[in-house]
């Protein structure tokens, strides 16, 4: 059983479209306790990081995702507050990946990021089984996390930053899966049965 978190994020329903397409087991909610008792757990978001954390620290979900040993994955703004600290409204994320998140230069390029842009992998992660490295994937962002150790892929857009990042049972992707055509469906689909 996979939970999907909900904490009010606009890309739920089409995260939720894309595990009926693989018949997928899950459950939408923003329980605790039913969160705890999955095998897996997804993670999506789009808005902005400081209502996000409030909304997760008011229904006690940060504390259950900062303490969690099951596969989790992080999409979007929900790989953003896997960091330690936001620079969207000086947030203070999860700090399960010790890194700030920035925001682009909006002198130098168009804000928020948006469209297809391709994603060159680090290493041979599971997450990327069966995806080539140089694939396009769908982003829509404002912020992004710097390259860090936990690193797995990277896109440019002004500067290299974060496409992928894993730390043990954290992973986390920058673009949006659900959107992103058969390579994102693929990579998924890699967190569902083999994460």
């Amino acid at each position: 059983m996979i939970a999907l978190i909900d904490f009010g994020a606009g890309n739920l329903k089409s995260v939720a479209n894309a595990l009926n397409d693989f018949r997928a087991e899950y459950i939408i909610t923003n329980k605790s306790d039913e969160i705890n008792s999955a095998d897996k757990i997804i993670f999506p978001g789009v808005g902005e990081a400081a209502s996000a954390m409030n909304k997760l620290t008011d229904k006690n979900i940060a504390e259950v995702i900062k303490s969690t040993s099951k596969p989790l994955l992080g999409i979007c703004l929900g790989m953003q507050l896997l960091a330690t600290f936001s620079e969207e409204r000086n947030t203070k994320c999860l700090d399960i990946i010790q890194s700030v998140v920035k925001q682009f230069d909006k002198s130098k390029v168009k804000v928020p990021h948006m469209g297809w842009n391709k994603a060159e992998f680090y290493n041979r992660a599971k997450l990327f089984t069966d995806v080539e490295s140089g694939e396009y994937f769908y982003f829509a962002n404002s912020y992004y996390l710097p390259i860090t150790e936990y690193t797995i892929a990277s896109t440019n857009y002004d500067v290299f930053f974060s496409a992928a990042i894993n730390k043990n049972n954290f992973y986390g992707v920058q673009f949006h899966p659900e959107k992103s055509g058969k390579a994102g469906l693929q990579i998924l689909r890699n967190f569902i049965e083999l994460c």
